[in-house]
């Protein structure tokens, strides 16, 4: 099974619902049930989302289902996160577990232990190297991210226009984010004037957005890809003096962005959604495994939500560090 809809997050808000009403007195009648949450550690912007999601999910989800206990451990690094996992299944006893890999090979092995000692096992984000060991994956749709921003773009500068890119760190998600963008934006009269690795930094995308500004005359428009990127380009833009020139796209749905397009802020007029809150969805999808008489098992892939003005109050979490 695999589900792409950007209504998702709402359409398993109401399955919760409808779960509780239909399911609660069959959950109260069981053993406590322990599922472990294993993440990084809050070492930048979108980490620091995930953690305040994970955490407001468990309170929601242990106060709808008083039987379910929910443990959330973070790591700093794929050796920490790993030995947490060999906890969580010997001295925690967990009946499931949501892991979102701090990196895809080293997890691996580790992952595939947990789902060999007989444990309900959702993947979140960065999938392991060997395909088929969870039972659900949940994760944003990179290629439709860099896709949707290409369209954005495209249609607002009418298919012609001077335009430069911020790339994240070179790995598998930058490029299939370049990719979906630049196939959308091919037979235009759109030129790419640059593009260069700001590796979802803000104090790079300062530092490439600054370079780009004084090498090039005309930019039109900006995909920054990244959130982080994009508050050091707005810097870079707003310190040149050339705000009026141009607008930016980023990406991930940071809250200084959104609070930014809800404003009606004409450098920053839409952003597309990458939700560090994917981990709240797998962990009501994981809940529903054990609460519900439904299937859940499969691929749940977020849609790129375009974030405009109007609908921007939907995705603005003011208490989220992201």
């Amino acid at each position: 099974m695999t589900i792409k809809s950007k209504f998702l997050p709402g359409i398993l808000g109401a399955a919760c619902a409808v779960a509780l009403g239909f399911a609660a007195t069959a959950a109260q009648a069981q053993e406590k049930i322990k599922i472990g949450v294993s993440i990084p550690a809050a070492t930048h912007g979108w980490a620091g989302g995930l953690n305040w999601h994970a955490g407001e999910a468990e309170k929601r989800l242990e106060a709808a289902y008083p039987n379910l206990d929910i443990i959330i451990v973070t790591a700093n690094g794929a050796t920490e996160q790993a030995n947490d996992l060999e906890d969580l299944v010997s001295v925690q006893n967990i009946d499931a577990l949501v892991v979102l890999p701090f990196e895809s090979d080293p997890l691996t092995v580790p992952v595939q232990q947990v789902k060999q000692a007989g444990k309900f096992v959702t993947v979140v984000d960065r999938g392991l190297s060997l395909p088929g060991i969870e039972d659900v994956y949940v994760a944003g749709n990179n290629p439709e991210l860099g896709r949707v921003s290409g369209e954005y773009i495209k249609g607002r500068l009418d298919g012609k226009g001077k335009i430069v890119i911020l790339r994240g760190i070179p790995t598998v998600i930058d490029e299939e984010r370049v990719e979906g963008f630049l196939a959308e934006i091919e037979g235009t009269d759109i030129e790419v004037l640059d593009m260069k690795h700001a590796n979802w930094n803000r104090d790079d995308g300062f530092e490439v957005m600054q370079d780009f500004l004084s090498r090039f005359p005309q930019i039109d428009a900006v995909w920054a890809q990244d959130d982080d990127i994009a508050l050091g380009v707005i810097e870079a833009v707003n310190q040149a003096d050339r705000a009026d020139e141009m607008f930016i796209v980023g990406g991930a749905g940071m809250k200084d962005i959104i609070k930014r397009v809800m404003d009606g802020d004409a450098l920053v007029p839409i952003d597309v959604l990458y939700p560090p809150s994917m981990i709240a969805t797998a962990m009501d999808i994981t809940a529903l495994k054990f609460v519900s008489n439904g299937a859940v098992e499969g691929r749940y892939i977020l849609g790129a939500t375009v974030v405009t003005q109007e609908n921007a109050s939907n995705f603005y979490f003011p208490d989220s560090p992201f």
